[in-house]
């Protein structure tokens, strides 16, 4: 069975109620979920702005120098200087979700939906987030600004990356 998690600040949801994103108005509500192979995504507070990008099949030699560099990390993960001290001081809490009623809406973030009601089998408090991202062998880079990021991204052969709350950034 797969697991699935929803990331929250919150320590006390007792029931998870579908709503319409920020960033996604043209959606009905939903209960958003993550996948246990794609959780480290949300080991960061809420709003963080974060670019994640993997190693992909059919990235150019050139693309792989400039993105990953002389790391052996296949998972890059880059946020800005400024949100060092918020990551870490935040205590995140993973709630456990039944899968039962997700459907998979997005297989390269590991996005899952519903449109029920859920109610949490376990939660977790999730501390030391930027340890955990070490542990994982992710690299975890530190920058000004995110956009000179976004846009070579954008513009090259990596196509496993996510772009995460960057209305938040610099």
């Amino acid at each position: 069975m797969k697991l699935l998690y929803h990331f929250s600040e919150e320590s006390n949801i007792k029931l998870f109620k579908p709503r319409v994103k920020h960033n996604r108005q043209d959606m009905p509500p939903v209960v958003w979920a993550i996948d246990q192979e794609h959780e480290h995504t949300f080991y960061f507070p809420r709003n963080c702005p974060r670019i994640v990008y993997r190693r992909n099949e059919g990235i150019s030699a050139e693309d792989n120098l400039k993105f990953f560099g002389i790391t052996n990390a296949d998972t890059v993960i880059t946020v800005e200087n400024h949100w060092y001290e918020t990551i870490m001081n935040t205590t995140t809490y993973r709630y456990s979700m039944p899968a039962e009623s997700f459907k998979l809406f997005d297989k390269t973030a590991g996005y899952y939906i519903s449109e029920h009601e859920i109610t949490p089998t376990e939660i977790k408090p999730i501390n030391n987030l930027l340890k955990r991202q070490v542990d994982l062998g992710i690299d975890v880079r530190f920058t000004t600004n995110l956009s000179p990021l976004r846009e070579a991204l954008r513009h090259s052969t990596v196509s496993d990356f996510g772009i995460h709350r960057f209305e938040n950034g610099m």
